[in-house]
C-alpha cells in the first residue's frame, strides 16, 4: 500500500504550489576535449529513403571489466546499398583510459560491423563475466561475443540471429534489449521491428522536385520477436510461442520492468503512430498484450502519438516503475504512473512534462537521478523527424532537455539552467548514461544525425552523496540484469532495478545509480534477485560503487 503522504504529494494541483524549486543539474559538452570524436553518417541522398533519418543509438559499458565505463556508438551506411563502404560509416569502441580520455580501438576490437544500423543494447549472454553487444539494423542484426580480450566474435549466425521476418524475409530493427523472461537465469532477447521496407518500392512523399521523409502510414509495420536463450550460445526463435508475434505495430524504444510486481520482467514497446504496447509476463513462456486495458497505450486524450524513446523507472518513489515515453512536436511526451498492479494512469498534464515537451521532439530519452537528490530526474535527445534541408529545416535541430524532478509528482524545465552550452542545436536521436568519471554524478551521451557525438559530462554543484550498485548473478544471470534494488535511508526509500535498455535504441551502464541528497548513511539495502533470492545489507557507506554478489 502506498503511503498516504506520498499520495498526497502525487495528487497536488499544479496551480496550487509556487515556483519550483530544485537542485540544478549542469553539464558541460566535452566528447571532443575527451578524445570521442564520432560522426554519425546517415548515408543521406536526395531521394530521402525513410532510414537515413532514424540513426542511431549508443551504448555505455564497462567492456574491459576494468571499472570505467567505455562507449559504442553504431552508425550507419551507404544508402541504398546498405553498406558499411568506409571508415566514415563505421561503428566506434571507445575505450575509457580511467584518466579522462578515450581511445578509438574500434578496430582492434573488431566491432565496426558491416551494414546499416539503428540501435544497440548490451547484457553477457553467455554468463561469462563479460559485457557482449547486440546491435539491431536494417536488413542485419549482429551479436559481438566479448572475448575477454579485448576483442569480439561475430556470433550471429551461430547464435541462431541471423535469420530475416519469415513472413516478410526482410528485417529492420530499432532496438533490443536483454531480459531473463523466464528466469532460467540466462538471458533473452527482445527485438523492436519497425516496418517493411523495399528502396525499389518506396513512396516518394513531400512537394515535387524536392522530396521528403514519408508518413510511417505509408509503411507497413512488421511483428517484434522474442529470442530464447537456449544456454549454450543459441537463441530459439520464441516470438509466435510467446504471443509476442500476434501483435503488429511500428516498434521503437523498448522498457523493461516488473510493472506488477509478480517477480517476472515486462515489456513496454513504443510504437510510431500506433499504440504502444504493453507485453505482460503470464510466468508461463507466454505474454499477454494489455496496453489498451492498462492504460499505457496512448495518452489520456485517446490518439497515438509518433512513440519514439521509452524508459521504465520508479520517479515518485512509490516502489512502482512508471513509464516515460518521447515524441513529435505538439504531442507532449507521455508520462505514464504506476498506480500498481501494472495499471497506468496518464500524469503528462499534472506533472508538468506536457508544457515543458510540446514544442519538442524526442528520441532517446531516460529516467535517472542527475542531481543526486533522490528523486529521478527526465532526460531527452531532442531533434525533428524531416529533413534538416526541406521545408521544415529551421525547426528540425533541437536543444536537449533535461526536467528535473521536484519532488512533489510534478517536473521543471531546467534545460535553461543546465549550462551555457547546452542549448546547442543538433538533430538528436540516441541517448545513454552512465558515470564515465566514477565521480557519483551520472553523464549523459547523445548522437546525432549526421553531427558530431555529445558527452555532457554532469558538473551540477549540489554536494549530495550517491551509491552506484554493481549486481553479479549466480543463479540469475551473472550480469544481474533483472534484480530489484532497494535502499532506504533516513529520508525515506528508492527502488531501482538492473536494465541497461534505454530510451532509443540505447543502453546504459548497468550499474544501478542512487542519488542520496545530504543522508551519508544507507539504512538498508535489499536486492531481490530473479532467482527469488533476498539479499539485506545495513548501514551501507554513501559515495561509492558497491558490488553486491548474489548469494549461492
Amino acid at each position: 500500500m502506498r503511503p498516504a503522504a506520498v499520495l498526497s504529494l502525487v495528487l497536488l494541483p499544479l496551480a496550487a504550489a509556487g515556483p519550483p524549486s530544485f537542485d540544478p543539474v549542469v553539464f558541460e559538452e566535452v566528447a571532443a576535449a575527451r578524445g570521442l570524436r564520432f560522426v554519425t553518417s546517415s548515408g543521406r541522398t536526395p531521394r530521402k529513403h525513410q532510414p537515413e533519418t532514424m540513426v542511431a543509438g549508443v551504448a555505455m559499458l564497462d567492456y574491459d571489466g576494468d571499472g570505467w565505463v567505455d562507449v559504442y556508438a553504431v552508425n550507419g551506411a551507404t544508402m541504398p546499398g546498405l553498406v558499411k563502404s568506409g571508415p566514415e560509416f563505421h561503428n566506434r569502441l571507445f575505450r575509457n583510459d580511467g584518466r579522462g580520455s578515450f581511445t578509438d580501438v574500434t578496430e582492434k576490437a573488431g566491432v565496426a560491423g558491416t551494414g546499416y544500423d539503428l540501435g544497440v543494447t548490451t547484457g553477457d549472454f553467455d554468463n561469462d563475466g563479460r559485457t557482449d553487444l547486440f546491435v539491431a539494423g536494417l536488413r542485419r542484426n549482429t551479436l559481438f561475443r566479448n572475448r575477454g580480450d579485448g576483442t569480439f566474435a561475430d556470433v550471429t549466425r551461430a547464435a541462431g540471429l541471423a535469420r530475416p521476418d519469415p513472413t516478410h524475409g526482410t528485417m529492420w530493427a530499432v532496438a533490443g534489449a536483454f531480459l531473463d523472461y523466464d528466469r532460467d537465469g540466462w538471458l533473452d532477447l527482445f527485438v523492436s521491428n519497425y516496418v517493411v521496407w523495399d528502396p525499389e518500392k518506396e513512396p516518394v512523399c513531400g512537394s515535387p522536385g524536392a522530396p521528403d521523409y514519408c508518413h510511417p502510414k505509408q509503411y507497413q509495420g512488421l511483428p517484434n520477436s522474442l529470442f530464447r536463450n537456449n544456454g549454450d550460445g543459441t537463441f530459439t526463435d520464441a516470438s509466435e510461442k510467446s504471443g509476442i508475434r500476434a501483435h503488429v505495430g511500428k516498434g521503437m524504444g523498448i522498457g523493461v520492468a516488473d510493472f506488477d510486481d509478480d517477480g517476472f520482467d515486462d515489456v513496454f514497446l513504443s510504437n510510431d503512430t500506433t499504440p504502444s504496447f504493453l507485453f505482460m509476463n503470464n510466468r508461463n513462456g507466454t505474454f499477454t498484450e494489455s496496453a489498451f486495458q492498462r492504460a499505457a497505450a496512448f495518452p489520456e486524450k485517446g490518439e497515438a502519438v509518433s512513440g519514439m524513446g521509452a524508459d521504465a523507472r520508479d520517479v515518485d518513489n512509490d516502489g512502482r516503475p512508471d513509464v516515460f515515453q518521447t515524441a513529435l512536436a505538439n504531442e507532449t511526451f507521455p508520462l505514464f504512473r504506476n498506480t500498481g498492479g501494472g495499471q497506468f494512469e496518464d500524469v503528462t498534464g499534472r506533472s508538468g512534462v506536457g508544457a515543458a515537451t510540446r514544442p519538442r521532439a524526442g528520441w532517446g530519452n531516460g529516467i535517472v537521478d542527475l542531481n543526486n537528490d533522490g528523486w529521478k530526474d527526465l532526460f531527452v535527445a531532442c531533434g525533428d523527424v524531416m529533413a534538416p534541408d526541406g521545408a521544415f529545416g529551421a525547426n528540425v535541430p533541437q536543444a536537449n532537455a533535461v526536467l528535473v524532478n521536484t519532488k512533489d509528482g510534478r517536473f521543471a524545465d531546467g534545460s535553461a539552467t543546465a549550462g551555457e552550452s547546452f542549448a546547442r542545436r543538433a538533430v538528436h536521436r540516441g541517448v545513454a548514461f552512465g558515470d564515465v568519471d566514477n565521480d557519483g554524478r551520472v553523464d549523459v551521451i547523445v548522437t546525432a544525425l549526421d553531427g558530431p557525438l555529445e558527452l555532457w559530462r554532469n558538473v551540477s554543484p549540489a554536494p549530495n552523496h550517491w551509491l552506484s550498485v554493481k549486481a553479479v548473478g549466480t543463479r540469475s544471470p551473472r550480469d544481474g540484469t533483472g534484480a530489484k534494488v532497494k535502499v532506504v535511508t533516513a529520508a525515506g526509500a528508492q527502488w531501482s532495478h538492473v536494465s541497461t535498455a534505454v530510451g532509443y535504441g540505447g543502453a546504459s551502464d548497468a550499474r544501478v545509480h542512487f542519488g542520496l541528497g545530504a543522508e551519508k548513511t544507507v539504512r538498508e539495502l535489499t536486492v531481490t534477485w530473479p532467482s527469488g533470492k533476498v539479499q539485506t545489507l545495513k548501514a551501507v557507506a554513501a559515495d561509492q560503487v558497491l558490488t553486491v554478489a548474489e548469494p549461492r
